[in-house]
């Protein structure tokens, strides 16, 4: 991998981190057409990356996650966020070799598009209206609900903010709550994926640590401009177009695979 497609994967990163159309997915695909390897650096660079975008959310959200007054606020984070810790240890192999199919991409691009087209009206009458409402129980279960999403294609942002739904939710609630929970679970990920890249292959090169500072910085910043566009198309439109999204691309890619332009 090079700066130039650290950059473009740095951009693709931070559109769709909090978009219900899975970052991971893009990525892969995004990397398979730029013809970037699967070597073991570059599936560090996948989960690593994501830690820039997720940073944002703590400088939109400063005064939330630095109020240390509110200790529950932390507490609930930890709760929610166990499930991942425990399934990503379990199966990290598992995951690893996902990151490398498109096809898993494609088919779970089309499914989830097709969950996306109709989810709006199974979840109503929502009760929660903010973080403070949402019980260690309820955040557990929200905790749960996002594992599905280290299937790349799923999006962990769709996946948390259903199961915020789920647990009576309203979508912007469930939204934000996803959003501070993506911080602790990808920083996790981040961490283990860099301590077990190290164990096994030594320190990064300096212009690996190049590479990934730049496509953080450039998630990071991408970011920014990309959570309070979400929020806003979340509250007016539901998820229906980003369900007809994840349809179009997902039956675009399965034809890219079927002709060979796309590697499986």
């Amino acid at each position: 991998m090079n700066i130039v497609q650290s950059v473009i994967i740095g951009i693709v990163e931070g559109i769709t981190e909090f978009i219900p159309i899975s970052s991971t997915g893009h990525m892969i695909i995004a990397e398979k057409l730029l013809n970037i390897g699967d070597d073991a650096f570059n599936t560090v660079f996948t989960v690593a990356i994501q830690l820039g975008a997720i940073l944002s959310v703590v400088v939109l959200y400063w005064k939330k996650f630095f109020d240390f007054s509110r200790w529950q606020f932390y507490v609930k984070l930890a709760v929610a966020v166990v499930p991942a810790l425990v399934i990503g240890f379990l199966f990290s192999s598992k995951i690893d070799d996902l990151l490398e199919s498109s096809i898993t991409v494609a088919i779970t691009m089309l499914a989830g598009g097709i969950i996306l087209l109709f989810i709006d009206n199974v979840f109503k009458n929502p009760e929660i209206h903010n973080e403070r409402e949402v019980s260690y129980t309820k955040g557990f279960i929200i905790g749960i609900w996002q594992c599905i999403a280290m299937i790349p294609g799923v999006s962990r942002s769709a996946a948390s903010i259903i199961g915020g739904m789920q647990q009576k939710l309203t979508r912007s609630a469930a939204a934000e709550f996803s959003f501070f929970l993506a911080v602790p679970t990808m920083l996790a990920a981040t961490v283990y994926k860099i301590f077990k890249y190290i164990k096994q292959y030594g320190a990064f090169t300096s212009d690996q640590i190049k590479i990934l500072t730049i496509g953080n910085i450039v998630a990071f910043v991408v970011a920014l401009l990309a959570i309070k566009f979400f929020i806003t198309m979340l509250k007016k439109y539901g998820f229906r177009m980003w369900g007809i999204y994840r349809v179009l691309v997902g039956i675009i890619l399965l034809i890219m695979l079927w002709t060979g332009y796309l590697k499986p």
